[in-house]
């Protein structure tokens, strides 16, 4: 069965990767549109980003929407330390020749939504959710009408990677994450947990370059660059890749292990602002809001991602 999708995201390398893993198995998913983000850089950058990707993969068929330029509160925390100051160094990809739409990101998710059948479309969010908070805060009908939101979101047991206490994603927009782990739209997320078990090793970055397309050797060089800094920072034999476990979860949900539990968000400003409190052990009588990933099969999610890769120009 085909998944509608609307894709949230910041690219960024490894959202890069996750957007081809999509791409790259049509048969899986049918993409409405993409709604870029502020978040691993400032929105005129993922925006252009986004639509480099498509014109790489000869996808340009799919519209590419302008989402917010700031969180719901406080200032865009970026990251180019990481992701270098395009936020998609790498490869010397050319400027875009297409253009984004001129419909606000939150207007085509809320339109999206309300045109479709309930239960229809699932949200794919690789990025902040701002984008899809705003939607849910100006149009609250629309919850109900979403299938499922998976995204790349939180940690727990691996703690943080921007704060000592929080994943990226979230401590970009604590509020945005809240209202929608509060939202009761059935939630999954791909935390660090298990981002940080997907190592991308030398002989699986050679094995995407030794495809040979574009698509296959551009990527090669995108994971190439953004590796520097988490492999000085975890001393481990590859970087995680962190966005393609949300589509990889879609397409292979037997390849990773997560249980119902609560989440909450915290927004008291601090030392665990921003933090995804995870009741893994069920010690509270809270509501079980989201499924939470915790483990995966390395192995089994690099074959996919090349399965995916090699379909692509």
């Amino acid at each position: 069965m085909t998944r509608k999708l609307i894709i949230l995201t910041d690219p960024g390398q490894d959202q890069a990767a996750a957007l081809y893993m999509i791409l790259g198995a049509p048969q899986a998913f049918d993409v409405l549109g993409i709604v870029a983000t502020a978040g691993n850089i400032d929105l005129s950058y993922t925006t252009d980003n986004c639509l480099k990707l498509l014109e790489l993969a000869e996808r340009t068929d799919i519209p590419v929407f302008a989402g917010c330029p700031r969180p719901m509160s406080g200032t865009l925390v970026t990251a180019e330390h990481v992701h270098g100051p395009t936020g998609l160094d790498g490869p010397d990809l050319p400027d875009p020749v297409t253009r984004i739409e001129e419909e606000h990101g939150v207007q085509f998710i809320i339109r999206t939504l309300r045109e479709a059948p309930p239960g229809d479309i699932t949200i794919c969010s690789l990025s902040p959710l701002t984008n899809l908070a705003m939607a849910l805060v100006e149009a609250p009908e629309i919850g109900s009408r979403i299938k499922e939101v998976v995204a790349m979101a939180g940690a727990y047991f691996e703690v943080g990677n921007i704060t000592p206490t929080a994943e990226f994603n979230v401590y970009v927009d604590p509020v945005a994450a809240d209202i929608v782990f509060r939202s009761g739209i059935a939630l999954t997320i791909l935390p660090l947990d298990v981002t940080h078990r997907m190592l991308s090793t030398p002989d699986r970055l050679g094995a995407m370059r030794a495809l040979g397309s574009r698509c296959g050797i551009a990527m090669a060089e995108m994971l190439e660059f953004s590796e520097s800094f988490d492999l000085k920072k975890y001393g481990w034999e590859g970087a995680p890749l962190h966005g393609p476990c949300v589509p990889a979860f879609m397409l292979r949900p037997e390849i990773f292990e997560g249980r119902h539990i609560n989440v909450s968000v915290a927004l008291d400003k601090g030392l665990t602002y921003g933090m995804t409190v995870a009741d893994w052990w069920c010690i509270t009588d809270r509501e079980k809001n989201v499924f939470y990933v915790r483990d995966g099969a390395p192995e089994a999610y690099y074959t996919l991602l090349l399965e995916c890769l090699s379909t692509l120009p």
